[in-house]
């Protein structure tokens, strides 16, 4: 069963308007996935990352981000803390978790990319802080997991920048799809 809650790529821009500040192509209403592939094959391939964080849920997006940073750490590099909470929080979603990671990207270097894949799992839904109800809003997720996938491949060049493009877009159609029907077209 799919776990994408669109039928089309234009719906995805519908629902998050902040999507078309990141995505320069015009949605279409061709599937989800059709459209990221098209991105991810196109002249501007890295919008294909942005199109990742919005289109899947809030959950499946930090799961996303958090896979993508740790298949760029180089060999023997432990995650940092923020990377840590975040696939903490996705594991147990309970909003304990939830604030300690939040917690933990407001004290963290904005320079990390796991410091924005905590943002994302601490903007996931509850309140923004912890005194009174401020509720999240729905985009803040997507936006922060896509910050934290694009600082890390920021930080790669050449053919390791472009296959890490790939892997995180593969990952991206892997979660979505989870029937295994990858032939969308």
């Amino acid at each position: 069963m799919s776990r994408l809650r669109f039928s089309t790529a234009r719906e995805v821009f519908e629902t998050f308007p902040a999507a078309g500040k990141v995505i320069r192509t015009p949605p279409t209403i061709e599937h989800p996935l059709a459209f990221l592939k098209r991105l991810a094959q196109g002249p501007a391939a890295t919008e294909a990352i942005g199109f990742c964080a919005f289109v899947l849920p809030r959950r499946e997006a930090v799961w996303w981000a958090s896979q993508s940073l740790r298949a760029m750490l180089p060999q023997g590099v432990q995650p940092d803390p923020g990377l840590v909470a975040a696939e903490a929080w996705v594991r147990d979603p309970s909003d304990d978790n939830r604030r300690a990671a939040l917690a933990l990207a407001g004290e963290a270097d904005t320079a990390s990319p796991g410091t924005w894949v905590a943002f994302a799992a601490g903007y996931s839904g509850g309140s923004m802080v912890t005194s009174h109800a401020v509720p999240c809003p729905p985009d803040l997720t997507a936006k922060m997991a896509r910050i934290a996938v694009m600082t890390a491949l920021g930080r790669l060049t050449g053919r390791e920048h472009d296959a890490a493009l790939r892997n995180c877009v593969e990952a991206c159609i892997r979660l979505a799809d989870d029937d295994g029907n990858k032939t969308r077209s």
